[in-house]
């Protein structure tokens, strides 16, 4: 199946960062835009506690449930937006990897952003995501 997402390399800035740059999609794609994933267990309870690196792998997992109920996949993905509720370069880091990781070689746009706090009881991390699909 085709895909609808083209990422953007700029031989104009950079190799440094481990994303594309930009991407784009077709005007005849559809756009489905993802709240935040949690690291939210089906309890409601926030996983891995204390975890950066723990929150980071479940917040993945709900992301790829929230595509696959979309119709898409981490391939699907457009961009992200990384939040991760701390001061200290070296946990937001910790959780990067774990989703640079997830998306292998589709290393789309994505913003790695530490804030004071998120929504839950001890949540560390939450990812935003815009994917785009071609439907047959």
């Amino acid at each position: 199946m085709p895909r609808a997402v083209t990422l953007i390399r700029s031989a104009s800035l950079s190799d440094v960062a481990e994303y594309a740059y930009a991407a784009t999609a077709p005007a005849e794609s559809r756009l489905i835009f993802l709240a935040g994933a949690c690291p939210l267990n089906e309890d409601g309870s926030t996983a891995a506690l204390g975890d950066f690196a723990g929150q980071a792998a479940k917040a993945v997992e709900n992301m790829r449930t929230a595509l696959t109920d979309s119709g898409a996949s981490l391939h699907d993905v457009i961009s992200t937006r990384v939040l991760v509720a701390s001061q200290r370069q070296e946990d937001l880091v910790t959780a990067w990897e774990v989703v640079r990781e997830a998306f292998g070689d589709h290393d789309v746009p994505s913003t790695l952003m530490g804030v004071t706090v998120l929504g839950y009881d001890g949540q560390l991390v939450e990812i935003e995501a815009i994917a785009a699909v071609l439907d047959s």
